[in-house]
């Protein structure tokens, strides 16, 4: 990022996609705030100020760009953070905005007190919590009612308004604009297909071909697919109240416009933010692919190809499924693994409709498995599960649900892997994957998988982990570039 004005304007001069949801500028001449690739007319500098997000620019009396739609910028990676309180905290908010949640709640998931958490998220982001929660459910309206034709009451409902006269009110002292009267500039031809369409933008380049590939390599029959360049899944969540959302989503993409399209089921829309946020991790969507690369470049010195500019850090839409994956895939290879998570899934998931063919269930929770009955090893086992992976299932079913062990955007990743190792039947691997894939978490290193080795013989894994010192802290992207070579 560059550390002065006039090293923004430039960036926003040039349109660079590198900087885009890096930061925002203010145009004092027309009132609205934009994204650096913005191709609106160019605004001089004197009438540019510059802002580290949205809510920011938004408090200090800017709308938003119709044009460059800033509710599509890319967010930040878990390092632009420095993995800091700020950032957790951040995350948690944008895929909490359609609830109620409260900002002690928030600071209690995290461990400090609501007075700490304010300190340190206006130190980071220059506005409040509670200011940036309001920025995250306007901008996610803005977006329902420019790209779905959701019924306004809907769309305030679905971004988290408790009401729709105070959605309208807030929405028009914001943006000087009624949601009505913006949803009359919005095209006909921008409605829902069987369900509410969005858009989720990234910096590119972006290898979506290559993604669906190992999405679908991995995939659980009943509960994924990967079908017309699309990727699908059933969808189970729980809301604020704790009652449970089944659905679907599907996920294409728009490389001219840099953005992933996102069409959740209608039955989703109360828990839409966590939707969003559970597609922007399981594609990586917050990663700056320059940053990445301006580190593990260095690899194309011990070969050339090894790394890849644009590369991105597979996530996953479930963390329990994820991780349930990565025990029953120890030790097997990946179809056999995706074999016997079919066979779970067919036997204790939760049958839906969803219209799509190939999509009949969603996969176990944690309390689906510790429900099961008699000893879990004669439940699983009977599927072609060996008793002492069953019980590893089983122990890691319990850490979830009683909240012992975070696998979901934890605050600090390094020790719920050393929880994780510590149940019975994983291992270093696992845990590594496990943290890489589920917990967002950039500095794993896999030095005795079996892929890694291959790709980087004949060196030890040894010397391997000595190597990858110099990829931290992305050494998890590390990792994918050479599995891609393979």
């Amino acid at each position: 990022m560059p550390e002065n004005d006039s090293g923004l304007y430039a960036a926003f001069k040039a349109k660079d996609a590198r900087f885009d949801g890096r930061f925002f500028v203010g145009i004092s001449s027309t009132g609205i705030y934009c994204r650096p690739v913005c191709r609106a007319k160019q605004p001089k500098p004197e009438n540019c100020t510059f802002y580290h997000t949205a809510a920011e620019a938004e408090q200090a009396g800017y709308r938003p760009c119709l044009l460059c739609r800033p509710e599509l910028a890319p967010g930040n990676s878990v390092t632009d953070a420095v993995a800091s309180l700020a950032y957790r905290a951040a995350r948690m908010l944008e895929e909490s905005c359609g609830s109620g949640l409260k900002l002690n709640d928030l600071a209690g998931r995290l461990g400090c007190t609501d007075r700490h958490l304010r300190r340190v998220f206006m130190a980071e982001y220059h506005v409040s919590p509670v200011q940036y929660l309001q920025t995250c459910r306007l901008l996610l309206a803005k977006s329902l009612l420019t790209d779905t034709a959701l019924p306004v009451l809907e769309v305030a409902m679905a971004a988290g308004f408790g009401s729709l006269r105070r959605f309208n009110d807030l929405f028009k002292k914001q943006y000087n604009l009624t949601p009505t009267a913006l949803r009359k500039r919005v095209s006909e031809e921008s409605g829902p297909r069987g369900g509410a369409t969005l858009a989720l933008g990234y910096r590119p380049p972006f290898p979506f071909q290559e993604m669906l590939r190992f999405l679908e390599a991995r995939a659980i029959s009943g509960v994924e697919a990967v079908k017309d360049g699309e990727y699908m899944r059933t969808v189970y969540l729980v809301t604020a109240e704790g009652k449970r959302m089944y659905g679907w989503v599907r996920v294409g993409h728009k490389p001219k416009k840099n953005v992933l399209t996102v069409t959740v089921s209608e039955t989703l829309l109360p828990v839409l933010p966590q939707v969003l946020a559970r597609v922007r991790h399981l594609f990586d969507l917050h990663c700056d692919p320059h940053a990445v690369y301006e580190t593990l470049r260095a690899m194309n010195d011990i070969r050339p190809g090894l790394c890849v500019l644009g590369t991105r850090l597979p996530g996953c839409f479930n963390a329990f499924e994820m991780a349930v994956r990565a025990v029953l895939g120890q030790q097997i290879t990946v179809k056999a693994a995706s074999t016997l998570a079919a066979r779970l899934v067919d036997a204790y998931g939760i049958p839906i409709q969803t219209g799509i063919e190939g999509l009949t269930r969603v996969f176990p929770s944690p309390e689906d498995i510790l429900a099961l009955n008699g000893p879990v090893e004669d439940s699983l086992g009977r599927l072609g599960v060996i008793a002492a992976r069953a019980k590893t299932i089983y122990e890691l079913a319990k850490a979830v649900a009683r909240g012992e062990i975070d696998i979901e955007l934890p605050l600090r990743p390094e020790e719920e892997m050393k929880k994780l190792a510590a149940i019975r039947g994983i291992g270093s691997w696992t845990a590594q994957y496990i943290a890489m894939r589920a917990m967002e978490w950039p500095d794993a290193f896999l030095e005795t998988d079996a892929g890694v080795k291959k790709a980087l013989q004949p060196f030890t894994p040894k010397e391997l982990l000595k190597m990858a010192e110099a990829w931290r802290p992305w050494r998890s992207y590390a990792t994918v570039n050479l599995w891609n070579t393979l």
